[in-house]
């Protein structure tokens, strides 16, 4: 038996009860070390290996990637590299005369790895903000390592057997004229998703080499050829997959009337988000990195997708403006055609100040600010004869507005104290009086029967006769 484990018996064949016995028998030998070694030496080259293409490959900025990962064990090529590996060494282990047993449990495992690497890592490459990835991450993990404990303990040809005796009748034939069963229903699945993370995958490298650093082409242009490229991806995909789980494209033209329909009624607002969103990047009304202010919401443009745009304020928050709001309301783009704005302050001087000689000094010293243009030059006007002083009305140009204007504001705004107080110039401020008026102290009140029995008194004098003089 041990030979026929070793040395014949073929990767896809399951073991039963006696040969797992064997396998274990073989495995608590001392020869079973050599094994070990080779697994080891498999696993440390498929290391070296990646860690050599890791140092030669740049990343994308931000992007997360699929065959080598974080790290040099996190991706993909590193599993994929160790199972081709530990295939070659279990082709030369009965050339050593060698029995092979611990191979027959570790390409298993190296498989089931190579599977749950490549979902994790494309589905965090092509949706890192998804809330159901993990969950996604860890059934696929599940599945996976249940299906390799299956195979080699050989429970899985008996589990698949049984899926393919109960036939659904209410689903299409498959393409051997039978009726369908769960095991074809299974299959068709596990076709569909590894055709659609094939397509995802080709979409997310296709975004990454298109949106990576500078290129000719237009930043909108660029995401305009990444949203199209995704969606023929896709179309193509299923399709594919539709064709080889065995349905019949043909049948599905009722399908393509009734998303019609419901395009045009209930989902008109999302096709006319989508249509719009198109028009913004191909008219480039509004880029990624203007500045925009929408329903008294100032910010930059972030991001551009598919259904709406992504607006950052200044502040840290973010608003998710659809995208046929940006078409039908109005936007202010503050750097559609310039990106350079102009910021106004304010300031008073008292009156007799001899402005002609300090506008210019004004002007100066507004201009060494680090972030205020030279040209077009800061500027200075007589704005209103106030109350208190002579205002002042000082502009000046910014080039970067998605750096904020309460910063650059600030800085002015010192500048021109320290110029009024090194030129002696007072700021004027209303002036207030306060005059403090002092009571005369008055009598403690008396009790309420004292004051009346008083009253009574009174009243009785007055009564009484005036006496002889």
């Amino acid at each position: 038996m041990s030979s026929t484990l070793g040395t014949t018996a073929p990767l896809n064949h399951t073991l039963s009860l006696r040969e797992l016995e064997s396998l274990l028998t073989m495995l608590s030998r001392p020869r079973a070390l050599i094994e070990v070694g080779l697994v080891l030496a498999c696993l440390a080259l498929s290391w070296l290996i990646v860690y050599r293409i890791s140092k030669h490959v740049t990343a994308a900025p931000g992007h997360q990637s699929v065959l080598l990962g974080h790290r040099v064990y996190d991706g993909v090529l590193f599993p994929v590299i160790a199972l081709l590996l530990a295939l070659g060494a279990r082709r030369l282990m009965p050339l050593l005369g060698e029995p092979v047993a611990l191979f027959r449990v570790v390409i298993p495992v190296l498989l089931s790895l190579v599977v749950i690497r490549l979902v994790a890592r494309v589905l965090r490459a092509t949706m890192p903000d998804s809330i159901g990835i993990k969950l996604l991450e860890r059934s696929v993990s599940w599945v996976a390592w249940l299906g390799s404990i299956l195979w080699i303990v050989g429970l899985l040809p008996i589990l698949i057997d049984e899926l393919d005796e109960y036939k659904l009748g209410f689903l299409p034939k498959n393409a051997r004229g039978e009726s369908t069963t769960v095991y074809d229903l299974l299959v068709g699945v596990l076709q569909v998703g590894a055709i659609m993370l094939v397509v995802l995958w080709l979409s997310s490298a296709i975004e990454s080499r298109l949106l990576r650093g500078k290129s000719v082409m237009d930043l909108s242009m660029r995401k305009i050829a990444v949203n199209l490229t995704r969606t023929a991806l896709l179309v193509v995909g299923a399709m594919v997959a539709l064709n080889m789980v065995g349905l019949n494209l043909s049948a599905l033209s009722w399908l393509g009337g009734a998303v019609g329909v419901g395009l045009g009624f209930g989902l008109q607002k999302i096709a006319a988000n989508y249509v719009s969103g198109f028009m913004i990047l191909a008219e480039r009304s509004l880029r990624i990195g203007d500045m925009v202010k929408v329903d008294n919401f100032e910010g930059r443009i972030s991001d551009i997708k598919t259904r709406y745009t992504v607006i950052r304020a200044l502040n840290g928050r973010e608003a998710i403006v659809p995208n046929e709001s940006l078409i039908t309301t109005r936007v202010e783009n503050l750097s559609l055609a310039d990106p350079q704005v102009n910021v106004t302050t304010v300031v008073q001087v008292a009156y007799g100040t001899d402005v002609d000689a300090l506008f210019p000094q004004l002007i100066e010293e507004i201009r060494r600010v680090p972030r205020v243009l030279s040209e077009p030059s800061p500027s200075v006007s007589l704005s209103n004869f106030a109350a208190d002083g002579l205002e002042l009305t000082i502009g000046f140009w910014i080039s970067d507005p998605h750096n904020g204007q309460g910063g650059v504001r600030s800085e002015v705004n010192l500048a021109i104290l320290r110029l009024l107080n090194r030129l002696e110039i007072d700021i004027p401020f209303p002036q207030r009086v306060v005059r403090t008026v002092t009571m005369a102290p008055v009598e403690p009140a008396l009790p309420s029967d004292v004051s009346e029995a008083l009253v009574q008194h009174r009243t009785d004098g007055l009564d009484k006769p005036a006496g002889p003089q």
